[in-house]
């Protein structure tokens, strides 16, 4: 497994790969990763000849008062995951290989990343859609994947492609929990005990929607208001929104589309966001999505 540190020697391999006639798999992430991460490189692993995964701490995407300078980091456990489930190289820059000090040049999209997480962290898109695009440039993959647990972030990638053309498959990774059902997240790790014992509300909000959903409420607010009450153990709740599964535009009254039901609250100063696709005929009988443990 090659361990990869410049933009050009990064592009160089993946000409020599390109040439070769080999499928180039690519999964970005910020490194500290979990088996939500290393379902990614798995899916990019069984579409693609090579695979390669970036760590990256983008701090583009941080606002002035977020976690940038405590982000967990453990490369040396990074590495070991990505070789254990196959991945070909690692592109793990610094931020000064990405970013000139002068630079002026950003992407930015303006449609889907006015609501949710981009109406309370301004700013964070732009370094998201940004940085990803400088990540494809150096690698030149044919396909990237990306968990479905980021909805919005997601969808934005894939608009971003759609809109500027840039040659690379979207492929969806499915979102991975923990058995009591909190969806891994690399900020897992900064909650105490009892936070991450709270913590559970969030799957516990949205498997209540999706039983209700399932039994036949399509109200959006009734939806939105059960979410509310179960999520009374954060510290704080960011938002809870239904959403157009595509558009990300606000569900006004009855669910009549696949909806995304999306969330992000506070435990301390842990930020975690969860979120479920409400859509007909979707769900089995077993509630095997979101385990629940007394």
């Amino acid at each position: 497994m090659q361990i990869i540190r410049s933009i050009q020697d990064m592009q160089a391999c993946s000409q020599r790969w390109r040439q070769s006639g080999l499928r180039i798999g690519c999964v970005p992430t910020m490194g500290y990763l979990h088996a939500g991460h290393t379902s990614l490189i798995d899916i990019a692993a069984k579409q693609c000849d090579v695979v390669v995964v970036t760590l990256f701490v983008n701090p583009t995407q941080f606002g002035p008062n977020e976690d940038l300078a405590r982000y967990p980091s453990d490369e040396a456990g990074d590495l070991a995951k990505c070789e254990e489930h196959g991945a070909t190289a690692i592109f793990a820059p610094a931020a000064a290989e990405m970013y000139a000090p002068d630079q002026s040049t950003w992407v930015d999209e303006a449609a889907l990343t006015l609501g949710l997480c981009g109406a309370n962290r301004p700013g964070h898109f732009r370094g998201v859609t940004t940085v990803v695009s400088k990540l494809f440039w150096a690698v030149m993959p044919d396909v990237a994947v990306f968990g479905e647990k980021d909805a919005q972030q997601l969808r934005v990638i894939e608009r971003m492609v759609r809109d500027l053309n840039i040659p690379v498959q979207i492929a969806r990774g499915p979102i991975v929990r923990e058995p009591d059902g909190l969806a891994m997240s690399s900020r897992n790790a900064y909650l105490s005990a009892d936070e991450r014992a709270r913590a559970l509300c969030l799957s516990r909000s949205l498997d209540q929607a999706r039983q209700l959903f399932a039994a036949g409420e399509r109200d959006a607010e009734a939806l939105c208001c059960e979410v509310r009450k179960t999520l009374a153990s954060a510290d704080e709740v960011d938002y809870v929104s239904l959403v157009d599964e595509e558009t990300l535009e606000p569900v006004p009254g009855t669910i009549s589309r696949p909806a995304l039901l999306a969330i992000a609250a506070r435990f301390s100063s842990t930020r975690l966001i969860d979120n479920l696709i409400l859509r007909d005929n979707q769900y089995p009988t077993a509630n095997t999505e979101f385990p629940i443990t007394n």
